[in-house]
């Protein structure tokens, strides 16, 4: 049990505020009670968002089962071999490098909050070095795979004209499957080609897309997406719109894709993001700089896109090795 002070406890609506040193939580109860705050400065000051809110809430909820299962009462114990040992039952749960170092940092962004506020003196998890993470190249689509799936789509039914636009869209733009799912009417500007994105953190960018995605988008919504809207409860302006004609969902997205590929008869396994490293290692293939690709993809640092770069060292070479005079003697 420990002594609280100043801490907001939220019962269902209401807020009870208690000053009194003489009160005592449990640990859960303490580190829960500042959640509420947490979040709005993941939401107000960081502009983090609603998954990466979800990720910080879920990672904190799971330290302090851990901090109530050793038998650890007080913030004040909480020190770096504290921390030592929960990264330990992290690993023996088998998680991945990945998923700790996200916990890590969920839980390092959420001492720092505590220590502004005064509610801890030290961060403990700033001593935490991050594990190093393997740098997987990702898998992406050759374009003869690609030309499949286009041509499986079935543009004589409106969920097919609603599945070309949105293969053609996601490939055509490089965007990640949350941004295609949040688009509204008002995002698609036909005149100039553009489209508008709400990425990580509510930035917001314009993407530019080619014919091929225009012309299905405009039949799309010309057509299959009035039908759909039909059966809609409700009035929306979401672009891509699920057989009830309500918002698609990102899971329903991802659902989408899986028929498209039983329909190609291909054996590979294909989910929106994956549609996103094949548009950017074709951008890169083709010989777009590494910068205009970063842009286009929202990622914040260089580093982050230059993971592209070791899938396209094969094409490179390959490149070379047919055009220079003297790469080989045959």
């Amino acid at each position: 049990m420990i002594f609280v002070q100043n801490l907001v406890i939220i019962k269902g609506e209401q807020s009870i505020i208690w000053m009194v040193d003489s009160t005592r939580w449990d640990i859960m109860s303490c580190v829960k009670a500042h959640i509420k705050d947490f979040v709005e400065y993941l939401q107000i000051e960081k502009n983090a968002s609603p998954y990466t809110v979800t990720y910080y809430h879920d990672d904190i909820i799971t330290f302090s089962s851990f901090l109530t299962e050793e038998g650890i009462e007080q913030l004040s114990d909480i020190d770096f071999q504290v921390v030592r040992l929960f990264l330990t039952r992290l690993y023996e749960q088998k998680l991945g490098r990945r998923s700790v170092s996200r916990k890590i940092s969920s839980l390092r962004t959420y001492f720092k909050f505590m220590k502004r506020e005064g509610f801890v003196s030290i961060n403990p998890f700033n001593q935490v070095v991050l594990p190093k993470q393997k740098k997987s190249i990702p898998g992406f689509l050759y374009m003869e795979e690609l030309e499949k799936l286009f041509d499986a789509t079935d543009v004589t039914s409106p969920t097919g004209q609603r599945d070309k636009a949105l293969l053609e869209l996601l490939y055509g733009t490089g965007m990640r499957v949350s941004e295609c799912q949040r688009l509204r009417l008002d995002s698609i500007d036909f005149s100039v080609g553009t489209v508008l994105v709400v990425g990580k953190g509510n930035k917001e960018r314009y993407l530019p897309f080619g014919q091929f995605a225009a012309d299905a988008l405009e039949r799309y919504l010309n057509d299959g997406r009035k039908v759909l809207l039909e059966k809609a409860k409700s009035p929306t302006d979401s672009i891509f719109l699920n057989a009830r004609g309500d918002q698609i969902t990102i899971r329903g997205i991802h659902f989408v894709l899986s028929n498209i590929v039983k329909k190609a008869a291909l054996t590979i396994h294909v989910h929106p993001h994956k549609i996103r490293h094949t548009f950017a290692t074709h951008m890169l293939n083709e010989g777009a700089d590494l910068r205009t690709v970063q842009e286009l993809l929202g990622h914040e640092s260089l580093s982050t896109t230059q993971i592209y770069t070791h899938v396209t060292k094969n094409h490179l070479r390959n490149v070379y090795m047919n055009s220079h005079p003297r790469a080989n003697n045959t």
